[in-house]
């Protein structure tokens, strides 16, 4: 006699949320709290690497397929609250075209313009979320580096003091 339901791995094969190498599952980890840290995301998503063109949890939010907190965007920069802030304040930057940019160890003299638009915009997010006593900026590169979604991000951070060093 059959049973009507899927043995484990068989459920576990046929579903992307499940399977631990689906770009779904990687991407889905960056959002939820089945991710003991930021690291375990990081590792998760480097072993699974999309194709450097295909789209990324921040594409979506910049079709606005996602929900955001945006709270700065103009004609080439997004920033928006982070989801598991890691300070009181905590605000992603991104390019609303990745270009190739899934990190800043694929930077090219061609990026040159959007690199610093994104200082720049994160500079003027600081300003206005009242971060006049100081503020960090993050980008996490690679795996060693926790960078969990592959699409060039910064991470700005403020509110507190900052402890050094880092990490």
């Amino acid at each position: 006699m059959s049973s009507a339901r899927e043995s484990p791995d068989k459920a576990t094969a046929n579903n992307p949320l499940k399977h631990p190498n689906s770009r779904i599952a990687v991407l889905t980890s960056h959002f939820t709290a089945t991710m003991s840290s930021e690291k375990d995301a990081a590792l998760a998503a480097a072993a699974a690497p999309p194709p450097a063109d295909s789209p990324t949890i921040f594409d979506k939010i910049i079709n606005k397929e996602i929900p955001a907190k945006v709270v700065y965007e103009d004609d080439k920069v997004l920033a928006f609250r982070d989801i598991s802030p890691q300070a009181p304040t905590h605000i992603l930057l991104i390019p609303k075209i990745k270009d190739g940019l899934t990190g800043l160890s694929q930077a090219e003299e061609r990026h040159c313009e959007i690199l610093g638009q994104l200082l720049y915009a994160a500079k003027l997010v600081a300003k206005q979320e009242g971060l006049e006593d100081g503020f960090r900026v993050v980008i996490n590169d690679g795996p060693d580096g926790s960078q969990s979604v592959y699409h060039l991000h910064l991470h700005l951070l403020g509110g507190r003091q900052m402890n050094w060093p880092p990490g």
